[in-house]
């Protein structure tokens, strides 16, 4: 489920299908194209898992959060974005949208400058140096006919 920020208030404004490798595998060359790797979101440490509380300890919660990672670094998604709050919608307009993400350097210019801006709005958050813990990571091969950036 994916929300617009970690506060009690937040919107749902999508949601993420994930699937192992074995079931995209199996899925027709056509529906592919609708997934995405999670391995860019993974190793640039564009993805992460807001800490839910400053009572755990930044150490421990790293751990967790990379111990998580390895396993979402082998999964494959298929996001619906229901509700377009970038554009100021009080409400979820419109039909879903299908949306992936991004799935290797250089696919939108300025990334850096979003992910900082994000991890301003998210404490604990550092992309940089959630890239640095995740270097270790085993990337998993990525299937043929994964899906390419729709955003």
């Amino acid at each position: 489920m994916l929300y617009d920020s970690p506060s009690r208030g937040a919107r749902l404004i999508g949601v993420e299908y994930m699937i192992k490798p074995h079931l995209y595998d199996a899925l027709p060359q056509d529906e592919r194209r609708l997934w995405h790797s999670h391995v860019f979101e993974v190793k640039s440490g564009m993805l992460v898992m807001p800490q839910p509380s400053t009572l755990v300890p930044q150490a421990l919660w790293d751990k967790a959060e990379t111990a998580e990672m390895e396993e979402v670094v082998k999964l494959y998604g298929k996001v619906y974005h229901l509700w377009q709050v970038d554009r100021g919608d009080k409400l979820p307009l419109g039909e879903p949208q299908l949306m992936t993400s991004i799935t290797a350097g250089g696919q939108l210019p300025g990334l850096e400058g979003l992910l900082d801006e994000r991890d301003q709005r998210f404490p604990g958050c550092n992309w940089r140096q959630e890239r640095e813990l995740r270097k270790g990571i085993e990337e998993p091969e990525i299937h043929p006919g994964e899906g390419f950036c729709l955003i």
